[in-house]
């Protein structure tokens, strides 16, 4: 499979990437910074922050998925990932590419937008813990990112496109393990950690499997 990957040198991209390579993959990662892709790969330099339409085209052009682990890594980064995935979802747009698959994360479902000012008061996966403690502390200490995300995960589900957006708890740096648990339309009930490796190969999987397209999957060990 030809896939694009936005963001491929971040911590989910970057599975995604030597996963993909390492699966058979022909990969182009579209990258800020060239020098820190480690995989071979054909490398399209995008900055997401400041996006070229034209450079965007060319990194998806001939495509037959992208893969976006877009999103703030820092408090002056908020903004990129509803504002660069508008920018691939242009871009796909204009070249005819369809299948997007993207990160976001477990507690977006409760975060309000300009279009959903009165989302549920919590995700329907969620257990006890995740509805009163965690779930509510999380989206206060991290609620400009969560309303980043929530803005992204809008403009995926009205693209038009054939998506799937995926959304983890916590993020860990463990090794692929390959024993997660996924669930659609909802988190996973207990399922407080996941590592990126994990996530990579799901979202990596979820390209072949008719089932995800338009679905939003909670995704844990």
């Amino acid at each position: 499979m030809k896939l694009t990957i936005f963001a491929a040198t971040g911590g989910i991209g970057r599975q995604a990437l030597e996963q993909a390579v390492a699966g058979g993959h022909d990969v182009t990662a579209a990258v800020r910074n060239p020098k820190n892709v480690s995989r071979p790969a054909r490398v399209v330099p995008v900055d997401l922050a400041v996006p070229d339409p034209l450079a965007l085209q060319a990194a998806v052009r001939g495509a037959d998925a992208v893969i976006s682990g877009l999103g703030a890594r820092s408090a002056s980064d908020i903004g990129i990932a509803w504002r660069g995935t508008q920018s691939i979802i242009e871009a796909m747009r204009a070249e005819g590419v369809r299948r997007l698959v993207v990160v976001s994360a477990a507690p977006i479902g409760a975060v309000p937008t300009p279009a959903h000012p009165y989302p549920p008061k919590y995700d329907p996966g969620d257990g006890f813990f995740m509805r009163h403690l965690f779930g509510p502390f999380a989206r206060a200490a991290f609620r400009t990112r969560y309303a980043d995300l929530a803005h992204m995960e809008e403009l995926v589900r009205e693209s038009g496109l054939d998506w799937t957006i995926v959304r983890p708890p916590r993020l860990t740096d463990k090794r692929l393990s390959g024993r997660y648990r996924t669930a659609y339309g909802r988190n996973i009930k207990g399922g407080f950690l996941v590592s990126r490796a994990d996530v990579a190969q799901f979202m990596l999987s979820a390209l072949e499997r008719q089932e995800t397209i338009r679905q939003i999957v909670g995704i844990a060990a």
